[in-house]
């Protein structure tokens, strides 16, 4: 029997899943959480959840105390825990102090240009700006509690890549 692999399929164009909370059951957290940012960096930077967690909470109350805006009224009335999501002007520089560099991949107007997929992303230890998620990919493995690929579909905003 004769077969080809159809050019336009996507199937050879999947990240590989591995299943991976960043260390935040053996941290003792129970339950879901909006904790992609912390088990994102966790994983990447290869350091303890816990450690992560309460770096990023000390970091939405500095934050919450210096501005007077509607992320600082949100974080003031829940709480800074980053259980409940973090904003991209508390996680970016906390990242970027752990060795990686951000690449946008994305311009206004623009539309979609990359995609979280294998053969549009570097190789390497990247944390993934997705809509509304953070992933980690390791060694072209996503990493994660669910894979957020859509099937190769999901628009990647930008990436942090750790530097050598």
């Amino acid at each position: 029997m004769f077969s080809f692999l159809n050019p336009f399929s996507k199937s050879h164009s999947h990240f590989p899943f591995q299943l991976n909370d960043g260390g935040r059951d053996a941290a003792g957290f129970k339950g879901g959480a909006g904790d992609c940012v912390v088990r994102s960096i966790a994983i990447a930077a290869k350091l303890p959840y816990i450690q992560v967690y309460e770096d990023l909470r000390d970091a939405n109350a500095r934050y919450a105390e210096k501005r007077n805006d509607r992320l600082a009224k949100r974080l003031n009335e829940k709480g800074s825990s980053p259980r409940n999501g973090n904003h991209r002007n508390v996680f970016h520089d906390y990242i970027l102090s752990h060795g990686f560099e951000w690449v946008p991949t994305m311009k206004i107007g623009a539309g979609c240009q990359v995609h979280l997929r294998p053969d549009e992303l570097p190789s390497g230890v990247l944390i993934v700006k997705v809509s509304k998620h953070l992933t980690a990919v390791i060694d072209g493995v996503i990493q994660d509690t669910h894979n957020p690929s859509r099937g190769g579909s999901r628009c990647v905003y930008g990436y942090y890549i750790k530097k050598n």
